[in-house]
């Protein structure tokens, strides 16, 4: 007897869609090439602090469907994300607010700072931006881009910002307040007990494997299902025949230092191009932990390589290009469906991962 659900991947996409089966009577099976369950949302927890393995994670949403149904798996806190960034030992509020304008150039007038930054755009006024350097100048200002801006983005894509289309950077947002919320979403929050406990309790009666590659076994485990929910990279899929699609890479460094508190607050990003890492993360932050220790998490971005672990789709004009060959497959593949980041080659927020997951189980069940 085959089973009626395969579901290629324990992350967000394949735990929503494969608890709405489930909660509908369907047969599922879950199997994960990692050794552990929630894909990149993977928490664990070390001496009472819940560290994020694979990056941060804050959700937030503005979406009332997908928080009150996630919000049935897991209680949320009421984390706030106010990142700070550090150029060269200087530290600016994010995003762009009346604090970082204060602390770069002493203004404190929001009219003071629009008259400053509409000066700083003049310089491609009335030209149409041919890179990000130019998108961004053109958005907030030379000052801004040196400082916030340039190092951080080439070290995330690996190349400079001359050479990076201008498109990655559509709008920056400027806000003429004091307001530090950095996502400004209705919705935010992180799981009290963790992300790993919410997928848990996503797939609690859910038959799950770990430790299984499906592309190491495709013919077997597509003999023994009826259809499959495939949530890894489309290209490898179908085993790069067009060749490889473009990522980025993440690598990860933590460490515990044996003070209560390292940097005061969960994100801190290094903008210049100089500090090898974009970010430093300090997990207790994210719920206020009461400990004499911290652990903290260095991020450096690398090139990705078959192998590694892709994090960020490169979606430049040749592989959008690239992409839509992968897609043309995929459409004509009987009875598999290709979700998630790395299923649909995009960056996805959480909830739009979860809303799009919730919108695959209704058509599967319809």
């Amino acid at each position: 007897m085959k089973i009626p659900h395969l579901i290629v991947g324990s992350g967000l996409f394949g735990s929503v869609v494969a608890q709405r089966l489930k909660a509908n009577n369907k047969g599922v099976l879950v199997i994960e090439k990692r050794n552990h369950l929630a894909g990149n949302v993977f928490t664990e927890e070390i001496d009472g602090i819940q560290v994020h393995k694979y990056g941060a994670h804050i959700f937030h949403t503005n979406n009332s469907t997908v928080w009150e149904y996630l919000n049935q798996f897991a209680s949320f806190n009421n984390f706030r994300n106010a990142p700070m960034a550090n150029y060269k030992g200087r530290l600016f509020n994010l995003p762009f607010n009346m604090n970082t304008f204060y602390s770069l150039w002493g203004l404190s007038k929001p009219e003071e700072v629009k008259r400053k930054i509409e000066e700083q755009r003049k310089e491609f006024q009335g030209r149409v931006p041919k890179n990000l350097e130019e998108q961004a100048i053109c958005l907030v200002g030379r000052d801004l881009y040196e400082l916030l801006i340039k190092g951080y983005t080439e070290k995330q894509w690996g190349r400079p910002c001359s050479s990076l289309p201008p498109f990655i950077i559509k709008r920056l947002p400027v806000r003429l307040n004091f307001d530090n919320n950095y996502f400004n979403a209705r919705f935010q929050g992180i799981p009290l007990e963790g992300y790993t406990s919410m997928v848990k309790n996503l797939l609690s009666s859910i038959d799950t494997w770990t430790n299984k590659d499906f592309l190491k076994e495709k013919d077997y485990f597509r003999s023994i299902s009826e259809k499959i929910i495939y949530t890894g990279p489309i290209d490898e899929y179908f085993d790069f025949c067009y060749g490889p699609l473009e990522y980025r890479s993440l690598k990860f460094e933590t460490t515990r230092i044996e003070t209560p508190n390292y940097q005061g607050v969960a994100v801190m990003n290094f903008t210049d191009r100089e500090t090898a890492y974009t970010r430093i993360i300090e997990h207790k932050h994210f719920s206020s932990v009461e400990t004499d220790f911290t652990l903290i998490s260095k991020e450096y971005p690398s090139r990705w390589e078959k192998g590694e672990e892709p994090y960020y789709p490169v979606n430049d004009e040749k592989n959008n290009l690239l992409y839509q060959k992968y897609l043309n497959l995929a459409q004509s593949e009987k009875s598999v469906y290709f979700g998630g980041r790395l299923g649909l080659y995009k960056y996805l927020d959480m909830d739009q991962t979860v809303e799009k997951a919730l919108n695959l189980a209704s058509s599967l069940l319809s």
